[in-house]
This record gives C-alpha cells, structure tokens and sequence, in this order.
C-alpha cells in the first residue's frame, strides 16, 4: 500500500499538472488566445465531446429521415411501398386460392367425378335450420292463383333465359365446335348435360367463343378433354377428343382449333364429340344457342 501512494500521487500530479495553450500572430508574434489547460481538463472536455457527438447523432438517425441518407437504411416511402405491395399480394393469393378451388370444383363437375346435386348436397346447411322453426299450422300458406302464374312465368323466364344475360353482355354468336348430326340431345332428367355429335375422326374441334383453357387433361372415362372458360361465367366442355392441340392456360379465339375429334374414354360409343355449355355452374341446352347443321 505505501507503494501505491507515490505512484498515485506520480499520476495525479501529472493529470492536474498545468499547462498553457497560447495562440499567436504568427507574424508578429502577438498573443492572440491562450487557455490554462491540464490533462485532466481535456479527457474530460474530449469524452463529454464525443458523448454529445454520438447522442446527437443518435437522434438524427432515430428520429430524423436524414437517416434514408445513411447506407442500410430503408427510405419511409420504400417502406410504405413495401407495405402496399404486402397487402396486395395477400390479396391476390386471397382471390389466386378462391379461383383455384372453384376450378376445381368446375373440372370435378364436368370430368363427371361429381354431379351439381352431389355438390348442392355438401353445401352447409341455411344456419336457420339449426333453430327452431316456428309453428305456422295456423297459417295458410296455399298460394293464390296469382302467386301461381307469377311463379310460372319466373320460372320460364328463368328456364329459358338462364344464359341469355349473358350471352346479350358479351354481345356474340357462339361458334359451332363441330359440324354433323346430333346422336344423343340433352337431357336434363336423363343428366346428360350435353350434345353429341357425330363426324369422322380427326375432324377438326373448335372453340365457340374467346376464352382461356383451364383444363386439357386425359380422363378414363371421358378420354382427351379439354375446358374452356368464357367471359360473364361461360365455359364450354369438349370431351372423348382424339388427340388435343391446346394446353392448359392457353387463350384462344372463336373458331380456333382445339382438338381433333375421337372415340377415346371408356364411355364413348364411336367417334363423336360430347359438347357441353354452362353458365355460372348450371349446365343448359347447346342447340338453343349454337346451329349445329
């Protein structure tokens, strides 16, 4: 200990030691300035310096955009931009995933691997059915004759203008896939949702309207198949084809051809094309809208 206290006392005197800073005309040799300085007072004078520095520039960099000018650091528009872009793309992941399964639910009901009363069938129940029903044993809930012929004429009027709408947005004429004579017609009752016809293999098969393919697959059943979809809910089904010219994803024009025709799947009976039209999920009749002859 009796060491130590002479060298303390060595370094102390030598941190308070004094010094004079003095500034003068270097001509004249005036003195101009001059500072009582030690060691001590400039350590501290510099360390309280460089703690200013670095706390001021904290602050520009934390809560000033002089910081965008900094390499690394992203700019409030990028970021904000960034943000946009984010939302954005869930969205369209949002809307990528709804389409996805509603083509597939499409493909399932047009490869016939489901039929629109399976798919009715699995939809949720109307959430009033898990409640209780009130009683209306008291109440007559005949219709009237004039409830009856309103009913009626909505009911043609919807039979028959299912995929009129339609067809007067769009504001064409659907072109025939195929020329020759109709062996099976649709049937509704019968679930045929379709026309065949039939022709000579190799015949030329060719899109009714503008549309982009979302399905041109080899099925057993129903052999080379190819699905079109159309503006305003349309879509047209081409199956038992020979051979197909057209992937799926492709777009393709009225007239343009799509496949060759066939006797290929395990349903089909002979060259022939089996040609469907639906119209937001619901299949209607061919013939009342495209001339075959």
């Amino acid at each position: 200990m009796a060491e130590n206290k002479p060298k303390r006392k060595k370094l102390a005197k030598k941190l308070l030691h004094k010094y004079r800073l003095v500034i003068l005309n270097e001509d004249t040799f005036e003195e101009r300035l001059s500072f009582r300085l030690n060691r001590l007072n400039v350590f501290v004078v510099g360390t309280s310096f460089a703690v200013f520095l670095i706390a001021i520039t904290t602050i520009l960099i934390a809560f000033t955009p002089l910081r965008e000018y900094i390499p690394g650091y992203s700019s409030t528009a990028l970021k904000r931009q960034v943000a946009e872009l984010t939302y954005k793309t869930d969205s369209l992941v949002s809307v990528l995933d709804y389409n996805d399964r509603y083509i597939d639910n499409v493909k399932k009901v047009l490869t016939g691997e489901v039929s629109p009363a399976d798919m009715e069938a699995e939809a949720p129940a109307d959430s009033l059915a898990k409640g209780e029903r009130p009683d209306l044993s008291g109440v007559d809930l005949s219709p009237g004759k004039e409830d009856m012929a309103l009913r009626e004429e909505v009911a043609m009027e919807d039979k028959y203008n299912l995929v009129g709408s339609a067809l007067s947005k769009v504001n064409f004429v659907l072109f025939p896939p195929v020329s020759g004579v109709i062996s099976n017609t649709y049937n509704l009752e019968g679930k045929h949702f379709a026309v065949d016809i039939t022709g000579v293999s190799g015949t030329p098969v060719k899109a009714v309207a503008d549309g982009i393919v979302i399905f041109a697959e080899w099925t057993v059943e129903t052999g080379y198949v190819c699905i079109i979809e159309h503006s305003f809910g349309l879509i047209s089904v081409y199956k038992h084809n020979g051979s197909l010219t057209k992937s799926q994803g492709e777009l393709v024009k009225a007239g343009e051809v799509i496949a060759t025709m066939g006797n290929t799947g395990e349903l089909s009976t002979g060259p022939h094309l089996h040609f469907e039209l639906w119209s937001n999920g619901y299949p209607v009749n061919p013939t009342d809208y495209i001339d075959f002859d």
